[in-house]
């Protein structure tokens, strides 16, 4: 089976992989084709990748190439996690809308930063959905890119390819609430519909018991507990808060009675109106609360860097990288094989509405439980989503639908009235100036705004 990653730079997923790889040899021998623009981080990817598989014996067969056309003939499944600009454009996405008094957590699915790193992530998911229709017609295509939801809609609407939306964020949060209920995070299911990184569990059981009135109980006794008041500090791993550190999220899920994934981090970038000043419970969004520096430094740089030193020999390999670990890639492999088998499994995935939800827009990527089988995955159909939640959504769903249509075309007043709608910004001319200033500052890798020549 040949796999190709186009952004295997992303030197932490590539080595989540190749470790799930290894330790799924049911669906091998496998042949992974590692594809990179940037060759020194396509360097360190290989040589991490072959030392692993040389360390364990595994049948994989690495190929590794600058070139994504000359890997994508034959492929079985092709993998995106590409991020134009990379961590550098990251944080300008964050930090110009600083200057406009406007803070963000994460600045990757909305709110200016996800809205600016749309415009140029989708000429680029694009091309490759194009490279893949053309060289490997029978391919799965699944992303795992954001913005997410911007990047599957475009991709869809511009050339029609299926591509699939993976994120382990309901798939973690699922497990979070198991825990919290007291069972075992291995025996839930869930219900949880939404956008990427605002996906409402409206449903959860343990063999068939509903959890949700052990979740009103548990809610009230988090915020009567002092203990539990421990909101998220800079330099933290967000992924190990207790339940209780995200307030809004345990709001709305009072107000509403479904929880919100993905926690607070992400939660809080889909309700700026509720932070003015990113002003969160004493802290500031993305400086002292989920701080933007230490994501990229801790996630990033540092990861980078260690991955960097083992793969080049200046450190000696470490046993962690052949342990199965959470994050994004920690499902991929049972996708797979539930459509390779036809198991059909039931996996969190963005597609499509298509009617699925009825009170929501047909033409609207949404997150939601799909079936994985031969064939692909597909959504499945719920006509119980609460009119409420339906209603929150709808803003943030036209919001997406306008950043498609900015980034497509290169319209600057669409772009614009995609600030507007989305809501962190009410003043047109405020509007105006952050986007031409966070155009500019990404000039490079716009080529729908800047065309060449």
């Amino acid at each position: 089976m040949k796999i190709v990653l186009i952004g295997a730079g992303s030197a932490r997923f590539t080595q989540g992989l190749v470790a799930d790889l290894i330790f799924s040899p049911q669906l091998g021998p496998y042949e992974l084709a590692l594809v990179d623009i940037d060759p020194v981080a396509l360097d360190v990817a290989e040589k991490l990748a072959r030392k692993l598989i040389e360390h364990t014996g595994a049948a994989i067969t690495i190929t590794a190439s600058t070139d994504r056309k000359a890997l994508l003939p034959g492929a079985r499944y092709v993998i995106t996690t590409i991020g134009v600009g990379g961590r550098r454009a990251w944080e300008q996405d964050v930090f110009i809308p600083r200057k406009y008094g406007i803070f963000q957590p994460v600045g990757d699915s909305v709110m200016p930063g996800g809205i600016s790193r749309a415009m140029r992530m989708i000429p680029a998911m694009v091309d490759i959905a194009k490279d893949v229709q053309a060289l490997a017609p029978d391919a799965y295509l699944f992303n795992y890119s954001n913005p997410m939801t911007a990047n599957c809609w475009a991709v869809r609407q511009a050339t029609g390819m299926n591509i699939v939306g993976l994120c382990h964020g309901a798939f973690r949060v699922e497990r979070n609430l198991a825990s919290l209920a007291g069972v075992p995070e291995d025996e839930v299911t869930s219900v949880a519909i939404g956008l990427n990184h605002l996906t409402f569990f409206t449903k959860l059981y343990h063999h068939g018991r509903d959890l949700m009135p052990t979740l009103h109980t548990k809610a009230a006794a988090l915020f009567k507990d002092p203990a539990q008041q421990n909101f998220p500090l800079a330099g933290n791993n967000f992924d190990d808060h207790p339940m209780g550190a995200n307030p809004l999220s345990w709001s709305l899920f009072e107000a509403y009675g479904a929880y919100p994934s993905a926690n607070d981090r992400h939660v809080t970038e889909f309700f700026p109106e509720r932070f003015p000043g990113g002003q969160y419970y004493g802290r500031t969004l993305g400086v002292d609360a989920y701080s933007l520096e230490d994501a990229i430094r801790i996630w990033g740089d540092e990861v980078y860097e260690e991955m960097r030193a083992q793969a080049n020999g200046e450190k000696p390999l470490s046993e962690e990288l052949l342990k199965r670990r959470v994050g994004e890639h920690e499902q991929l492999l049972q996708i797979m094989q539930s459509i390779e088998w036809d198991e059909r499994k039931i996996f969190y995935a963005n597609l499509p509405n298509d009617g699925a939800i009825p009170n929501l827009p047909p033409d609207a990527v949404l997150e939601f439980p799909c079936v994985a089988m031969a064939g692909g995955l597909h959504a499945i159909h719920f006509d119980d989503f609460p009119d409420a939640l339906a209603a929150v959504l709808i803003r943030k769903i036209a919001a997406n639908q306008l950043t498609v249509e900015a980034a497509l075309t290169g319209s600057r007043e669409l772009f614009t009235e995609a600030l507007l709608i989305d809501g962190a910004v009410t003043d047109r001319d405020l509007a105006n100036r952050l986007r031409d200033e966070m155009l500019e500052a990404h000039r490079a890798n716009l080529p729908n705004f800047f065309p060449a020549g």
